[in-house]
């Protein structure tokens, strides 16, 4: 079907570029994803290009629809390396923040501009509040493979079983971890030109896992992994939450930069094994999310230590209380250790948050003391509720 659409895609023309889109390397078979009805292509449009970028899409639309049967949703993200903004199907490309963008964005925050290292002018685009919304908290790691998706999940499900409304939406584009943590399967409907999140556990789930096979990569350029961010986070019929709880991709790239600065974040929850190689790439996670003025609201050591089930022997296979000391050094609050059980594992692997398969578990009340401590800082309940 790539083959196909391909071909259609060469009949589409472009102001201000010879011959068609495909001939002029705005699209290629790598750039446009097929998943049984769905069909999503990206034209990487060149940022001096001054054509009219919704007559472009508008023309990919009408020839891929009216020559191609089985296409029930189609989506044209119009991305560019800087400088260009178009509305694609719901996605929006990043445009590149004007002089007086910043300005505004300055007056807005009345404060001097925060952007170490880089000389010039606070370049950041103003954040707008998501309606609706009233927490956005983001999960983050300096890297992967420190149990973040995990904790995302279980925070946003005890939160949930706190009594809060409550979204998950997984951040992480070439990733996506959510759907499988949450056993979910079905695809999200479209509804007054927004999507529909799924519901699981009484929570709200968005994921690009959703849209996407799960064995096919994400093979796309930063500015088209904005675009989908941007449109995951406010193209979704959230509703009303106490909390949208962001499971963030590992590191501190563009993506991460990105939903730092144009989200307006309540905080943040870092989190880290004991071992010092990851406590030294969350602190450089810890301290992207200060340099942007969002608050730290703490640390959470994961996978602290493990229980052989066997012998009751405690082993420190990551080694031990490295996060709490960083915690302590850096002057942010430490959240809690959660160990490395099978339990936890294993209810993860099942779609099942802890809190879902062993309410009264010990493993369970390690998140409960988490999604309590964050909702207490955030205003939301007093710790000695758990008392």
């Amino acid at each position: 079907m790539k083959t196909r659409i391909l071909a259609h895609l060469a009949q589409v023309e472009m102001d201000g570029i010879k011959g068609n889109i495909v001939e002029a390397g705005l699209v290629s078979a790598k750039d446009i994803a097929v998943d049984g009805s769905k069909v999503v292509v990206t034209v990487n449009v060149p940022p001096d290009n001054m054509g009219d970028l919704q007559k472009l899409k508008a023309d990919i639309e009408q020839n891929l629809k009216s020559n191609i049967d089985g296409i029930e949703n189609l989506l044209v993200v119009l991305t560019a390396e800087s400088g260009v903004s178009a509305e694609a199907g719901g996605a929006v490309a990043v445009e590149a923040p004007t002089q007086a963008d910043a300005d505004a964005a300055m007056k807005a925050r009345k404060a001097p501009p925060k952007n170490p290292g880089v000389p010039g002018p606070d370049m950041r685009p103003a954040q707008a509040a998501i309606p609706g919304i009233k927490h956005i908290v983001a999960v983050a790691s300096g890297k992967g493979g420190v149990g973040k998706s995990t904790t995302s999940v279980n925070l946003a499900a005890t939160l949930r079983a706190l009594g809060f409304k409550v979204g998950l939406l997984d951040a992480d584009i070439y990733g996506p971890s959510i759907p499988r943590l949450l056993d979910i399967t079905e695809r999200p409907a479209i509804e007054n030109d927004k999507v529909v999140p799924i519901e699981k556990y009484g929570m709200k789930v968005m994921s690009m896992g959703f849209l996407m096979d799960e064995e096919a990569p994400v093979i796309w350029r930063g500015p088209m992994v904005v675009s989908a961010l941007m449109q995951l986070t406010r193209e979704v019929a959230w509703g009303e939450l106490d909390f949208l709880i962001l499971d963030m991709p590992p590191g501190t790239g563009d993506a991460q930069l990105t939903m730092a600065q144009q989200t307006p974040l309540s905080g943040a929850v870092i989190v880290s094994t004991p071992q010092d190689l990851a406590l030294v790439d969350a602190r450089k996670g810890l301290k992207m999310f200060k340099d942007v003025d969002v608050p730290i609201l703490g640390i959470v050591e994961n996978m602290s230590s493990f229980v052989c089930p066997h012998c009751g022997e405690t082993s420190d296979i990551f080694g031990s209380g490295g996060a709490e000391a960083d915690a302590r050094r850096l002057g942010v609050m430490f959240l809690g250790k959660v160990p490395l059980h099978m339990s936890i594992r294993e209810n993860s692997d099942a779609g099942k948050p802890l809190i879902v398969a062993e309410p009264d578990g010990p493993h369970a009340a390690f998140y409960k003391q988490l999604a309590l401590k964050v909702a207490a800082l955030l205003g939301e309940a007093d710790e000695e509720e758990d008392e």
